[in-house]
C-alpha cells in the first residue's frame, strides 16, 4: 500500500519527467531551426561583407529561405515528434517582429552598421524571453550574441560583418548544437 507522501512523491517525479520531456522537444525543435538560421544569417552576413552591394538582396534571401525552411521543417517534426512549430500565428508574430523591427530602424535612422547591430540584439531579446518560459539556453545564446554583438561594434572596425557571421551565424549554429545536447 502507498502511503500520500509516497504518493505525493511519485506524482512530482511524473512532473518533473513530463517537463524534462517537454523541453527537450523544445530544444531539439529549437536547436534544428537554430542552426538552420545560424546558416543563412552567416551566409548573409558573410554576401554583406564581401559584396555590400548585394547586402540588401541578400537579407531578403536570408529571411525567404529561413521562413520557407522554417515551414518545412514543422510538419517534419510534427510527424517525428508531436510538436507543429509553424502556423500562422507564428508567421504572423515573426512579421510583427520584423514590422516592429523595421519601424524602429525608420525612425532611429540607423546607418549601414547600427543596422547590423540592432537586428541581432532586437532577435536576441525574443530568444532570452523565450528562454523565460522554454530554458536557460535561451537566456544563454541571447546574452551571449548581444554581448558579443556589442563588443564588435566597438572593436571589430573593417571586419565588423565578417566578426557578425561568426558571432550571429556562428553564436546560433552553436547554441543550436549546445541545445541539442542538452
Amino acid at each position: 500500500m502507498i502511503d500520500s507522501q509516497q504518493a505525493t512523491e511519485a506524482l512530482a517525479d511524473i512532473d518533473d519527467m513530463v517537463r524534462r520531456v517537454r523541453q527537450s522537444r523544445i530544444y531539439d525543435l529549437a536547436s534544428q531551426l537554430m542552426v538552420m538560421w545560424g546558416v543563412l544569417v552567416f551566409a548573409g552576413y558573410l554576401v554583406t561583407w564581401l559584396v555590400p552591394s548585394y547586402a540588401a538582396i541578400a537579407w531578403i534571401a536570408v529571411y525567404i529561405i529561413g521562413i520557407a525552411g522554417w515551414g518545412a521543417i514543422s510538419p517534419i517534426n510534427q510527424v517525428r515528434l508531436g510538436v507543429r512549430s509553424f502556423d500562422l500565428k507564428f508567421l504572423y508574430a515573426f512579421a510583427m517582429i520584423i514590422i516592429f523591427g523595421v519601424f524602429l530602424c525608420i525612425f532611429a535612422h540607423f546607418g549601414p552598421r547600427q543596422l547590423s547591430t540592432f537586428w541581432p540584439i532586437y532577435f536576441m531579446l525574443f530568444y532570452s524571453i523565450v528562454g523565460l518560459w522554454f530554458g536557460y539556453a535561451f537566456i544563454v545564446i541571447g546574452f551571449a550574441v548581444s554581448a558579443l554583438t556589442v563588443v564588435g561594434y566597438f572593436y571589430a572596425g573593417n571586419a565588423f560583418d565578417l566578426w557578425m557571421a561568426f558571432v550571429n551565424g556562428g553564436g546560433l549554429i552553436l547554441g543550436g548544437l549546445w541545445m541539442r545536447r542538452s
